[in-house]
């Protein structure tokens, strides 16, 4: 087992869902390709939060792309992060921002833009947007691929 595999504590093994989004762990692992610059995509059709005054849930569909530098961010442990939101209170822009900022601070990609396009409440859907800096030149960038409200489906 090398140094890297040691440091990854919740892939492969039965690991619940954290309590809230400060519990989590986000996990990396070294960029193959870190000589290369390329777009990665994790894409959350389901997410779920709570709003911070009713306590109903919210839901979302998010979509994050990022550029990686020397590392790349373990899917399961992502996975993990974002479920942990199920139980969070807080409103769709303090969500999707703040998803954006953990994944920067503890995976370090050269670049990360994070949609977050949300069903609606109270009869609005609201659609948040972040990114950090500038993408590398000549890096393709698809579109996000979720379609203006439209009952979203």
């Amino acid at each position: 087992m090398t140094d890297q595999e040691e440091q990854l504590t919740q892939l492969g093994a039965e690991v619940p869902v954290p309590d809230s989004p400060e519990k989590a762990k986000l996990e990396r692992v070294a960029n193959p390709h870190s000589d290369t610059h390329y777009l990665a995509r994790f894409t959350c059709p389901e997410f779920t939060s709570l709003c911070p005054v009713t306590g109903q849930p919210d839901f979302a569909h998010l979509v994050i792309d990022y550029v990686p530098g020397e590392w790349i961010s373990e899917s399961k442990s992502l996975k993990l992060y974002l479920a942990s939101f199920r139980n969070h209170g807080a409103f769709h822009e303090d969500c999707t921002v703040a998803i954006g900022k953990r994944i920067v601070s503890d995976i370090e990609p050269l670049w990360l833009r994070i949609g977050g396009y949300w069903y609606p409440r109270g009869g609005m859907p609201i659609d948040v947007f972040w990114q950090t800096g500038v993408l590398p030149e000549g890096l393709w960038v698809p579109d996000q691929g979720v379609a203006a409200y439209r009952g979203r489906g």
